[in-house]
């Protein structure tokens, strides 16, 4: 009965939506067979069943809908700044908001935007109309709805902070507003479900002289510039920072791992927990540059580090030493 279970379970996985019902039902940018080396800052990652930009709002919520009763298993991607994908081909679909839900209102000090609104577009509107509290994610990239699912944050401050409630539609395909009370954030990481994908949000930011939002502006820049390779692709920092005391990137550094190389990646020499990718790297370069960090420093200091980035594709044993 196991054994049945199991087949059943892997059938039901494995499930692949007939391709011409996607070209017939929606309008949108449907690229099958696509690299996802196409999608990603890191430059890498193989094939997926599709992937797909909805031209609008419910061509979205009709195509989460059909996955859903598929069985098929879906990924919501912004621009890729922060994923690491496995070369092999991938069955699945990814969805991305980039092209078509990018919609940004400010209304007095209040911001609405959609997911597909990059960070760096969210920031200058928010500082064109005198709103401080975003600009220290100048520079970060991504879209608004990677940068919640991730509370992203730099230089002290959160997107979380401003944050008044979110649209998010479900696997099902149901339309559901959540307020900054319904949701949890932490370093780095928010209780929105997996299966949740994020239409928009909204910011309530606070008035201030635009000498004192410029200042803090170039503070987050200069430091950004100043310690980041940002000559090279990467997905930015790999690992979480064990605590507010303890940089990864530290411990990585004090494990003689920086400038370690894997193929055409390689540990930064300028940012630890920057792994970069000269022109020709593998995910499966990364993947190994990941577990020997974590076994290092696991070995050396008995911290087994948590990634930042997400991955698809991947096997426990590829990403963990001692899986």
């Amino acid at each position: 009965m196991k054994n049945i279970t199991r087949i059943l379970m892997k059938k039901r996985i494995t499930t692949m939506i007939d391709r011409n019902v996607l070209k017939n039902k929606f309008t949108g940018e449907i690229l099958f067979d696509e690299k996802m080396s196409n999608h990603t800052s890191y430059g890498v990652g193989g094939r997926v069943n599709a992937y797909i930009r909805p031209k609008n709002k419910p061509e979205l919520i009709q195509i989460i809908k059909l996955i859903h009763k598929s069985k098929s298993k879906v990924y919501y991607l912004g621009s890729g700044s922060n994923f690491l994908v496995h070369d092999k081909n991938i069955n699945c679909y990814v969805i991305s908001p980039t092209k078509a839900i990018k919609s940004l209102k400010i209304q007095d000090n209040v911001i609405q935007a959609d997911a597909g609104v990059m960070l760096g577009k969210l920031v200058k509107e928010s500082m064109r109309n005198e709103l401080t509290g975003l600009e220290s994610l100048a520079g970060v990239p991504g879209t608004l709805g990677g940068a919640l699912k991730m509370n992203a944050g730099a230089w002290g401050s959160e997107i979380s902070n401003f944050l008044v409630s979110v649209d998010v539609i479900d696997s099902k395909g149901n339309l559901k507003t959540l307020n900054h009370d319904n949701l949890k954030f932490q370093y780095r990481s928010s209780s929105f479900s997996s299966n949740d994908f994020i239409i928009s949000a909204r910011f309530k930011l606070e008035k201030s002289s635009e000498k004192n939002i410029k200042h803090k502006k170039k503070i987050a820049s200069d430091g950004r510039i100043k310690t980041q390779p940002l000559k090279y692709r990467s997905a930015g920092s790999v690992f979480k920072n064990p605590n507010s005391m303890l940089a990864a990137g530290f411990l990585i550094d004090k494990s003689g791992l920086k400038g370690t190389v894997c193929g055409d990646a390689e540990i930064s020499t300028h940012h630890a927990n920057f792994f970069i990718n000269h022109g020709n790297a593998k995910a499966k370069d990364i993947a190994h540059l990941i577990k020997l960090s974590r076994m290092s420093i696991f070995e050396r200091f008995g911290i087994m580090l948590d990634l930042e980035i997400k991955t698809i594709g991947f096997k426990n044993k590829e990403l963990f030493p001692y899986d």
